[in-house]
């Protein structure tokens, strides 16, 4: 009779967990919505993307995004080896498309309208940085859209989702409301495959753009985004663009709203994030009147803040052109004298649009430009 058997059956023995799985179970207990890991060595077609869209100067007036350093990641660190890349959802609950009706109102893009996501996201990834640095005794470094790296690549590269037709990271769980953050570390983790690409034949996102931003599926021209427009652009907002800016003050949702993958996105649980109302929706008239003091301790703790005052209340002043509304024309007419020549500009314009000629006239010949206001007395013979 032969004994019987003490072999363990091979399905009962437990796998070993790998450090990668162990770092994403982390990185959810921290409140993360999306994790993976990517190869930071491997080679990439977006450092010459990022290339051609330099050398088309599409990037306008963001001479920081430097070519050298942004190419790839190992570029800006030579010893990493793996990308960690994390995503916090974002996605509002209300329609941020029937919020463009709101025309007395000046209205902030989503991600905007509450506490800076660097700062929050950037704390519980350098808890996580820390967990890994001591879990596999190499070196970390973190980023928070904070350096030259380009997060959106490195995403897709870690499975989160893929760069859609708008250019920014759509995911299947959380649609285009994803905030993203990296870790490079110099050990060798097991990665996760690329997302594949399910945008199909849909063009929503470029239908949608109302300055035609996109020169063709998966390229944008800086130079005609409205979110680059009302933020990062120094000038005054070129006329053929302003019309098209609405009663937005700051940032443009419409590409990311649009996007059918958004179906599938529950709204953001980041309590510390929460969106504001008084900052995404606000009366034109309130905004006008902030002066610099007013509109630091408004926005304080917010993307708003970093744009400053002025440029701020220049899109305030377009949107109250936009508006239609006459009964604005005194909020407009408040500052033809203020000491920034973009917001001068922007009140004569939007004064234009509100008035009819005769008391346009008036008003020229009460507050004639004075010398050496360049650009504003353009506005005013327009």
């Amino acid at each position: 009779m032969k004994p019987a058997s003490t072999r363990t059956p091979a399905c009962a023995i437990s796998q070993p967990v790998s450090l990668a799985d162990r770092l994403k179970s982390r990185a959810r207990d921290l409140g993360f919505d999306a994790v993976g890991v990517a190869p930071a060595t491997d080679a990439w077609p977006a450092g010459a993307r990022l290339d051609e869209f330099l050398r088309e100067g599409r990037h306008g007036d963001m001479d920081w995004m430097d070519q050298d350093r942004r190419a790839h990641p190992t570029k800006l660190w030579p010893e990493a080896k793996s990308a960690i890349v994390v995503g916090q959802s974002y996605a509002p609950e209300a329609d941020s498309l029937s919020l463009l009706g709101e025309k007395r109102r000046g209205l902030v893009s989503a991600y905007a309208a509450r506490r800076d996501y660097h700062e929050v996201i950037k704390g519980k990834l350098k808890q996580l940085a820390q967990w890994l640095a001591q879990q596999s005794g190499a070196d970390v470094k973190v980023f928070v859209d904070t350096a030259p790296l380009m997060e959106k690549p490195l995403a897709e590269r870690a499975g989160l989702g893929w760069q859609g037709k708008h250019t920014n990271l759509v995911s299947r769980d959380h649609g285009s409301w994803l905030f993203l953050g990296a870790i490079l570390s110099a050990a060798a983790l097991e990665h996760d495959p690329p997302h594949d690409d399910h945008c199909g034949s849909c063009r929503a996102c470029l239908d949608i753009c109302p300055t035609s931003a996109f020169p063709a599926p998966y390229q944008l021209d800086a130079r005609r985004c409205l979110a680059y427009l009302s933020i990062e652009h120094k000038a005054q907002i070129p006329l053929v663009f302003r019309q098209a800016m609405g009663n937005r003050v700051f940032g443009c949702d419409d590409c990311l709203a649009v996007c059918p993958w958004n179906k599938f996105a529950a709204a953001a649980h980041e309590t510390r994030m929460a969106l504001r109302d008084d900052l995404r929706l606000a009366p034109l008239a309130e905004l006008a009147a902030l002066d610099d003091a007013a509109f630091r301790a408004r926005f304080a703790g917010t993307p708003v803040k970093r744009t400053g005052r002025d440029r701020f209340v220049r899109n305030v002043l377009v949107a109250i052109g936009n508006s239609g509304d006459p009964a604005l024309a005194g909020a407009a007419e408040a500052r033809l004298h203020d000491s920034s020549p973009l917001v001068r500009g922007m009140a004569v314009w939007a004064l234009r649009r509100l008035l009819d000629a005769d008391a346009f006239a008036r008003l020229k010949s009460a507050h004639a430009p004075g010398e050496g206001d360049a650009g504003v007395g353009e506005e005013w013979d327009a």
